[in-house]
């Protein structure tokens, strides 16, 4: 009998012991895992982070921070810019070599990001994509299936733009599609087959001949050669920006400029006026997308530690937008709302002194690596 209850009590102390070290190990996994941060930033790249592709404000030594010692990523960031007309792939690509860190494409949230959502509604159709760049390729690679770029478009109907015999300069891509259009024939019926949507992807490039076709698809019905009297095709811009900060000292003029060129000569030579949909910053859907995606680049930091369902979870005290036009970043932050705080810098659109008045951020630094020194202070 006193050798049974000396084994039990051996048994116990056993069990306890175990569970002692069992808990022991825990307690020092969880002290050895890092923290998970509570905030995320994003960033607005041009006027911010680069100027032209020159990088402006401290920009590499401040996303450096944002990195472990072995370059693993240590704080949730992404790139929210209204530009566009590469692939995210090659953004990011681009973006790592100019900035000496390693940038994923699941980082890169650009103007035309959103137009993925509509490749179930125009996947079979043929659409038109306008801009400089890539703008067939990028739409390309979302999965929309029959895909002309404007400049490839134009190229199948004669004499559509009157003043093309003028324009002695050329770009790489129409150089390109002009030699390819005279080895073959058009890749789609364009001469019956009508456009049932147009993606402005980016920044357009010949501003006249681009309004002219647009005219004509939009006008009449997806089909130049048609005729009025047709529902017009659905347009998409990938951002409304009046102005942007490039490398020139002053402000150029952006994708809502050719919007407002295009919707007014459209509106004077038509009886319906023109109908659009626009994307990019302020829109709220931006915000609430780049959110979602903080929280997948949270999760992809501490796989270890979060289940899919506890990152979709996860709720960001702070998500810092940093950018330098008071009315598309931080107008488009504040209608956001909570957890969104707007940092303004003075290296872009933006260069007074105080505050914007009419869209006034919560913090307005000199640099982006001022706005990420304070951020770190403040929640590291």
């Amino acid at each position: 009998m006193r050798f049974r209850s000396v084994f039990r009590a051996s048994k116990v102390g056993i069990q306890c012991h175990s569970q002692l070290q069992r808990l022991q190990r825990s307690h020092y996994q969880r002290q050895s895992q890092p923290a998970r941060p509570s905030f995320g930033i994003a960033f607005d790249i041009d006027g911010v982070i680069l100027r032209g592709h020159d990088p402006i404000g401290g920009s590499p030594q401040a996303l450096r921070r944002l990195y472990n010692d072995d370059g693993t990523l240590k704080i949730p960031y992404l790139f929210l810019t209204n530009g566009g007309g590469v692939p995210e792939s090659a953004r990011a690509i681009e973006l790592s070599g100019l900035l000496e860190v390693k940038i994923l494409a699941q980082q890169i949230l650009q103007g035309h990001s959103p137009f993925r959502r509509l490749v179930q509604r125009f996947e079979n159709d043929l659409i038109v994509a306008v801009g400089k760049g890539e703008p067939a390729q990028v739409m390309s690679e979302y999965g929309f299936k029959k895909v002309l770029s404007i400049d490839e478009y134009a190229s199948y109907f004669d004499d559509i733009d009157p003043l093309s015999s003028y324009k002695t300069w050329k770009v790489k891509q129409a150089d390109r599609i002009d030699e390819d259009s005279k080895k073959s024939q058009p890749r789609y019926d364009v001469h019956s087959d009508t456009v049932k949507g147009v993606f402005v992807v980016s920044d357009p490039v010949d501003w006249g001949r681009d309004i002219q076709v647009l005219c004509d698809i939009l006008g009449f019905g997806g089909l130049p050669v048609r005729g009025r009297g047709h529902q017009q095709p659905p347009l998409f811009f990938a951002s409304d920006d009046l102005e942007y900060q490039a490398k020139f000292p002053s402000e150029r003029l952006g994708m809502g400029a050719f919007r407002i060129a295009l919707e007014s000569v459209f509106n004077r030579t038509h009886d319906d006026p023109l109908e659009y949909t626009s994307f990019g910053k302020p829109n709220p859907f931006v915000f609430k997308n780049s959110e979602a995606t903080l929280k997948q680049i949270l999760l992809n930091i501490h796989h270890n530690q979060l289940t899919i369902n506890e990152a979709r979870a996860h709720s960001f005290s702070k998500i810092y937008m940093i950018g330098d036009n008071p009315s598309v970043d931080i107008k488009g932050a504040r209608e956001a709302g909570h957890p969104w705080f707007s940092v303004l810098t003075r290296t872009g659109v933006f260069k007074g002194e105080d505050n914007h008045p009419e869209h006034p951020a919560d913090l307005v630094v000199d640099t982006v690596e001022k706005a990420v020194d304070y951020i770190l202070r403040r929640e590291c």
